[in-house]
């Protein structure tokens, strides 16, 4: 009897375990589909598009870029371009979903690196992800850059937007001033773009060795003749070292005559001469007449000492008579 009511009391056990098990298992299977329910109905639409695309990209990675605050449809649309445009994506040497989420994170903008890219290939340019999002992380238009190397355009030296002005001023040896506007057509170097200078350095550069070119002409009308003097001289000197552009022509667009400074120098020489020969002339002028001022205080100073004298003598002749020195000529003639 004992043993009877003890193995009723086993299987109850095991029943009430059995049905907390079962409880258990049908709590999680719930929560499971409510989760995968949320997931697929947040996710799903995303998921299938990039599925259908062959994206590759995981319903987990969507959920995982919400988690890291990443724009996961931004990333999709990024992938899906890469994918249709022929591109590498795999996950280890491709553009990969790891890569583009690091890349958005980082500040920097998927759709440009992903556009140039595009472009890059198009135009059978060798421009990698990792190179690309270095040149968009370092502030520079990486679209533009791509659409640069492709199709070159033209800088104005002097650029009056920059500078104000419209014409380079320079001097021949001769004296005579020529204005210059030049063109200047450059293509971008993608190898040099992460810290080559910019269009400043260029037209600065350009428009130096303009002036210098210019300046080291015997006659301003040897540059009129041959134009393409101050080119060839320019191109020489590699100004698109440590640059992101590479220089591919130099054209003078405009040169006028400007005045003649030499002529105007000379003119201002002979008047600043004129000017020092008329002061020193007036120098001596007033020196003369300080001269003769000074003789003529001498003059009068000396009269002024022969009146002292002569007023001297009859003092002198008095005193002589008062004490018996000098005698009249008749006393005299009498005593002898």
């Amino acid at each position: 009897m004992n043993n009877a009511l003890l193995l009723l009391a086993q299987i109850d056990n095991a029943a009430g375990t059995m049905w907390y098990v079962y409880a258990l298992a049908t709590f999680m299977l719930v929560a499971l589909g409510i989760v995968i329910l949320i997931v697929m109905l947040n996710y799903g639409q995303l998921w299938f598009q990039a599925y259908m695309s062959s994206a590759d990209v995981s319903l987990w990675s969507l959920v995982g870029m919400s988690l890291r605050q990443v724009n996961s449809r931004l990333i999709v649309k990024a992938k899906i371009m890469a994918k249709q445009s022929g591109l590498d994506i795999d996950r280890r040497n491709g553009i990969s979903t790891q890569r583009l989420e690091a890349h958005y994170l980082a500040g920097g903008n998927v759709m440009h690196v992903t556009h140039a890219i595009i472009a890059a290939q198009r135009a059978g340019i060798d421009l990698d992800f990792d190179r690309a999002a270095a040149i968009d992380l370092a502030g520079r238009d990486v679209v533009d850059a791509v659409r640069t190397s492709v199709l070159p355009k033209v800088i104005e030296c002097p650029d009056p937007r920059r500078s104000g002005k419209n014409t380079l001023s320079a001097i021949a040896r001769n004296g005579v001033e020529l204005r210059v506007r030049a063109k200047v057509t450059v293509r971008t170097s993608l190898e040099q773009l992460i810290g080559g200078a910019t269009e400043e350095t260029i037209i600065a550069r350009v428009g130096e060795s303009i002036i210098s070119a210019i300046g080291s002409s015997e006659h301003h009308t040897h540059v009129l003749e041959n134009p393409d003097v101050i080119t060839r001289a320019v191109l020489s000197r590699g100004l698109d070292a440590h640059t992101a552009y590479e220089i591919v022509s130099i054209d003078i667009a405009d040169i006028d005559v400007g005045e003649n400074v030499g002529a105007r120098l000379q003119n201002d020489q002979a008047e600043a001469d004129t000017r020092v020969a008329r002061a020193k002339a007036e120098q001596r002028r007033a020196e003369a007449i300080a001269s003769e001022q000074e003789n003529k205080a001498k003059v009068a100073m000396n009269r002024a000492k022969l009146v002292f004298a002569e007023a001297e003598v009859p003092k002198a002749m008095a005193d002589a008579f008062r004490s018996g020195n000098m005698h009249d000529q008749s006393e005299n003639g009498q005593s002898g």
